[in-house]
């Protein structure tokens, strides 16, 4: 029995471009039951809702499994892989070049206390005089 789709499920498309970035299944050992798809769908859920893994909605994959995918993926560098294919994909669509030829990174700096914020503190917490601190 197919479930209701969420939101968040991914499109015919997402799962075109994300499919071929899944690793295959380890050799030897039992093989693969569980629906990729619905493992990244599952993920998706999780990241896009906040909720827990425990709080998966029961239609989903089992959460061990689920999160055993997530975890190794994120080891393993899948999740980057997909990032910079779904990147570069975007850029083409845009009419740029695949990959960024420059970066711009922008800084800006808090100032605090010559001696830094707890050094102004510390006098106040070593006196008795609870009313110094407030």
């Amino acid at each position: 029995m197919a479930r209701k789709p969420y939101p968040n499920d991914l499109t015919e498309t997402e799962w075109a471009i994300l499919k071929p970035l899944i690793p295959p299944a380890k050799r030897g050992g039992r093989p693969r039951s569980v629906d990729m798809r619905e493992v990244l769908n599952a993920i998706i859920d999780v990241l896009k809702t906040g909720c827990q893994w425990d709080h998966l909605p029961h239609d989903f994959p089992a959460k061990g499994s689920v999160y055993h995918y997530f975890n190794t993926w994120r080891k393993d560098g899948t999740w980057v892989r997909m990032n910079a294919a779904i990147r570069e994909q975007l850029r083409e669509q845009l009419g740029r070049e695949s990959t960024p030829s420059a970066g711009s990174i922008d800084s800006q700096s808090v100032k605090t206390t010559e001696k830094g914020a707890s050094e102004a503190t510390m006098a106040a917490r070593k006196s008795k005089d609870v009313s110094a601190i407030w």
